[in-house]
């Protein structure tokens, strides 16, 4: 049943692989409908032994991509909250550790701004305030 060398732990990388070659697999019954799909990440790494990988499946945008509602939602609001429609994911350092900008929610006045730890993808809630901070920082830095 296994052809390569079996799996013991999962770790980021492998977790990476394992998707990309799912993802791969499915290309085939996505275009077969006129769909798209594409990898939208992967969370819920359990202490090594399990993931949830994650897929988006739409119709084709016009550009051929999928669809992406959190993208969307993201450059209509961002001004209003202080960012630019290109800071959707644009990753920054808060607290010694790297995320990326994944998402606006206007429901979460307080931190609205979704953003996703880039080792393990585990989602985190930010103000825009320091968001914006954060990335002002970042473009400092480089």
């Amino acid at each position: 049943m296994t052809k390569g060398k079996q799996i013991t732990r999962l770790m980021p990388a492998t977790c990476e692989q394992i998707q990309a070659q799912m993802l791969e697999a499915c290309h085939k019954i996505a275009e077969d409908h006129g769909l798209v799909i594409e990898a939208a990440g992967w969370h819920n790494v359990d202490i090594g032994f399990s993931f949830e990988p994650v897929f988006r499946v739409s119709v084709p945008a016009p550009d051929g991509g999928a669809i992406s509602l959190e993208k969307d939602m993201f450059m209509l609001l961002a001004e209003r909250y202080g960012l630019s429609s290109g800071d959707f994911g644009r990753e920054f350092t808060a607290g010694g550790e790297r995320f990326r900008v994944s998402g606006i929610d206007p429901r979460r006045p307080r931190y609205p701004i979704s953003a996703e730890r880039i080792p393990d993808r585990k989602g985190f809630k930010f103000s825009a305030e320091n968001v914006v901070m954060f990335i002002t920082q970042s473009k400092h830095k480089a």
